[in-house]
């Protein structure tokens, strides 16, 4: 039986979001900084679809899409924040909590009206109307069921966002998220037309020789923990300097420290200032990733969360270390 969905309390219908979008002449798009593949592709197919039913809209940003996701964008985007100087309607996509787009925050509190699309456990009810929900694998997922609802036609390019949104959300169904309608949506999408080889050549096979430098640097400070069943790692300024690789270069590296046998947990640490880490957590099976990044006002889902702590990178690495090692101790996993 095909899965239902799973508002959150407090949640907006599909329907009542839906009438809130068609009501909406303009509409200014918000994904999160540090972009990934869901957000971004989730955030230019709802981009897109508008468009295509006559309404003015942008993606808004405030940091560089990532090379791997630049495909998706093709005049979509902005960094103008006065491009539409009162939107009817600002819509924040994937984002958990109103500081995933800092230096947009008071452009999204002029909305008219302000929306927000998610599917984190730990999102907080910020906007005006809030459409939540935390059976979907992918906010990809219910943008797709938004686009329906509304009755507008997903186009090729359209699906494609979707597409990229749930591939990376679901670790190439790979994660326990994936559910039945994570699979049914992508046989539309292939009905529809998409070039899935195309969007799997730009996330995958698109790789800057940085990015393989810096790897090689990163896995040079791997630490194993809690009796081997938690690894982590970590990235410098200065080492991405050495290799000239840029952060988004690191993207991938907690799912490869995840894959690694017999580990519970990866946790990867980045340094992206004097005194702020940030911390990437991946789960393989029990850990509750959330639990871990709560203490320092992060947050996720169980088996992938993140969160910032505001000290340099190697006190933060011992801060988080220390969580762990407690965390495994007190599910009976010994440090031998």
């Amino acid at each position: 039986m095909m899965r239902k969905e799973s508002p959150m309390k407090g949640s907006n219908s599909l329907k009542e979001v839906c009438d809130l979008i068609v009501s909406a002449d303009s509409v200014l798009i918000f994904p999160h900084i540090q972009m990934d593949g869901d957000t971004f592709g989730s955030s230019t197919a709802l981009c897109r679809g508008l468009r295509a039913a006559g309404k003015t809209a942008y993606v808004l940003l405030e940091d560089k899409i990532p090379g791997y996701l630049s495909f998706l964008d093709d005049g979509l985007c902005t960094y103008d924040q006065d491009i539409i100087k009162e939107p009817d309607l600002c819509v924040g996509v994937d984002c958990a909590d109103i500081e995933r787009f800092v230096l947009r925050r008071k452009k999204f509190t002029q909305g008219k009206k302000t929306l927000n699309v998610d599917h984190h456990k730990t999102s907080k009810l910020f906007a005006d109307f809030s459409y939540i929900d935390v059976g979907a694998a992918a906010a990809g997922e219910m943008i797709y069921n938004m686009l329906v609802e509304m009755g507008i036609p997903i186009d090729r390019q359209t699906g494609e966002g979707i597409y990229a949104a749930i591939l990376t959300d679901t670790g190439n169904y790979q994660y326990s998220n994936t559910n039945e309608k994570s699979h049914l949506i992508t046989v539309d999408l292939f009905n529809k037309g998409i070039d899935h080889g195309y969007v799997n050549r730009m996330l995958y096979q698109n790789t800057r020789i940085e990015k393989l430098h810096i790897s090689g640097k990163i896995l040079s400070t791997l630490k194993m923990m809690a009796g081997n069943k938690a690894v982590m790692a970590y990235v410098t300024r200065d080492m991405l300097k050495e290799v000239g690789a840029l952060m988004e270069d690191t993207e991938g590296v907690s799912e490869m420290l995840r894959d690694i046998g017999g580990v519970e947990l990866s946790l990867f640490a980045k340094e992206t200032g004097n005194s702020e880490t940030k911390f990437s957590m991946r789960s393989k099976t029990w850990v509750d990733c959330t639990e871990l990044s709560l203490k320092y006002d992060g947050g996720g889902h169980s088996k992938a969360a993140g969160c910032t702590i505001g000290k340099p990178i190697f006190e933060a690495a011992e801060m988080i270390e220390a969580d762990v090692e407690e965390y495994f101790a007190r599910a009976g996993v010994k440090n031998d």
